[in-house]
């Protein structure tokens, strides 16, 4: 597996699949031809369907210029988020690659090895790692920093970080996001407002859901926020850790140990299935997120690796058959309100954990494989094309 550096990418949303990825590939492309004095770049699949909604062409146009963006909705390509960038020199083309984003920003080129980063992690499989870290007596994060350094601590403090100022700038803001749909930002109205006679639970319920909504808020306008897995999804596990540090006074250094064991449960996901909505549906990054923020959590409460498997297990069990169905192709409805929701779902699987982790049936590790399966049944009008679902029946 490679370095959690490469799943926990600090950007601008709303997508990392859509804006991260591809700016990424055209500086890369940039860089190669110089010389060029213009661009074509051609989107299929996803990036052509939803690459409006999602700023894509904007982001091309702001590395590449001149450029021609031109959107192929119907040649079938390998990977549903693949993107042919041409350079031209006095009209001729001089250079071709057809580059896939593949979630969270990474990207894969095609014909050439691997760009992401050298192999950091020799096992991958959540059991191997659990037989490691039985056998040395250590936890998840500790096999993290074992295999990456202390570097690794330094980053994901950085990470940290990043995802509180999304959440305190988040809360604070009022007003409609970009796009048209003329969503209005409710953050705030969460964070500041106050149910008829309100008992405990549920005013934690509200906060939660408020740095869920803060932090996917920004991601909607294109605020700095952290891929946790994706831009999509990068609410849960700030609002899930912020909570439980307020709730329950855990310092910066523990949550920077659970960002490392959430960090390999989200790699765990990327290496053996997928995190990209385009492939997987939206179980491939909400159910992703939900599953590092259970195990966060759970590594907060001190649970044993037995029970912090269940938790992410549970997580994602729950988030199969998920579909992607981002109305006008904005990362904004359903997507906002499902990272609350996740987030919720994350405290209740560290919960249920707890107590019934004993009686577990299904391995993390299958239930992975079954969301890529899944993902692979779904119908491709219900993974991230924005012609299935509420994308196809809302009408505004």
């Amino acid at each position: 597996m490679k370095s959690l550096k490469e799943l926990y990418r600090i950007g601008k949303g709303p997508s990392s699949s859509h804006t991260i990825g591809p700016e990424r590939a055209c500086k890369a492309f940039l860089a190669k031809n110089g010389n060029a004095d213009a661009f074509k770049v051609v989107l299929y699949g996803s990036l052509a369907k939803t690459g409006e909604g999602h700023g894509t062409g904007r982001v091309i146009e702001s590395v590449l210029s001149p450029v021609e963006v031109v959107c192929d909705m119907h040649t079938h390509t390998p990977h549903p988020n693949t993107m042919d960038l041409i350079a031209l020199k006095n009209g001729r083309e001089i250079s071709v690659e057809r580059v896939y984003s593949v979630g969270g920003g990474a990207i894969r080129t095609e014909g050439e090895a691997e760009t992401e980063g050298a192999e950091k992690y020799a096992l991958e499989t959540l059991a191997d790692i659990r037989a490691h870290c039985e056998k040395t007596d250590s936890r998840i994060y500790d096999y993290a920093f074992s295999c990456e350094g202390e570097e690794l601590r330094a980053y994901l403090s950085e990470v940290w970080t990043t995802m509180k100022e999304a959440v305190e700038r988040g809360v604070k803001q009022t007003g409609v996001l970009p796009g048209g749909l003329e969503v209005e930002r409710r953050a705030k109205i969460l964070y500041d407002g106050l149910a008829p006679d309100e008992a405990e639970e549920t005013r934690e319920d509200r906060i939660v859901c408020s740095y869920a909504f803060a932090v996917s808020e920004e991601n909607a306008s294109g605020g700095t926020i952290v891929t946790a897995p994706t831009c999509g999804a990068c609410g849960v596990l700030p609002a899930v850790l912020k909570y439980a540090q307020e709730r329950w006074g855990y310092s910066d250094g523990q949550i920077v140990d659970a960002l490392a064991t959430a960090g390999v449960i989200g790699n765990l996901i990327k290496t053996n299935a997928s995190i990209s909505g385009a492939e997987c549906g939206c179980q491939a990054e909400i159910g992703s997120a939900c599953c590092m923020a259970a195990a966060a959590l759970s590594e907060l409460r001190g649970l044993s690796l037995g029970q912090i498997e269940y938790a992410a297990e549970v997580a994602m069990e729950h988030h199969l058959g998920l579909t992607c169905d981002p109305i006008c192709g904005l990362v904004q409805i359903p997507c906002i309100e499902r990272n609350a929701v996740a987030a919720m779902r994350a405290i209740n699987a560290s919960t249920l954990a707890y107590f019934l982790s004993d009686s577990r049936k299904i391995s993390f590790d299958l239930v992975v494989k079954t969301m890529y399966e899944t993902g692979k049944d779904l119908n491709r009008s219900y993974r991230e094309t924005a012609e299935g679902g509420l994308a196809k029946l809302y009408k505004k």
